[in-house]
């Protein structure tokens, strides 16, 4: 009687804590997501400060981490920022949404996303052209 009491306490706690690393998981991809967000956010203002004068100073990166491959589009930005920073700052949201693809187990569509074909400058903001 004493070794079934056991294992049904013992069964009953791996499965409360199943449940519990479960909604642990839940909230801990909420958390990447929230993060995520905060790091586009800061992303995209730092490119929206660039300005341009000329088309040779636009530029575009991939952002984003499909889940099936690829970037999900392109940040256009000039070079009158701190290019370095931003490098810096969309390769490490790019690989935190790989890992939260992974850890998440998530999915996208398969859609190839194409870079801009051309840049130009209007109105001292740089433009992709498709």
């Amino acid at each position: 009687m004493k070794t079934i009491l056991t294992f049904l306490l013992s069964s009953l706690f791996i499965v409360l804590s199943a449940n519990t690393c479960d909604n642990q998981d839940a909230m801990t991809c909420e958390e990447m997501r929230d993060n995520l967000n905060e790091m586009k956010t800061t992303i995209q203002n730092l490119a929206d400060t660039s300005v341009c004068n000329a088309a040779f100073e636009c530029r575009s990166i991939a952002l984003g981490s499909k889940p099936c491959g690829g970037p999900w589009g392109y940040l256009v930005y000039s070079t009158s920022i701190d290019t370095l920073k931003l490098s810096n700052l969309v390769a490490t949201y790019n690989q935190q949404e790989k890992l939260m693809n992974t850890e998440c187990g998530l999915i996208s569509d398969c859609s190839f996303v194409s870079p801009p074909q051309q840049l130009e400058c209007k109105n001292n903001r740089c433009i992709a052209i498709y």
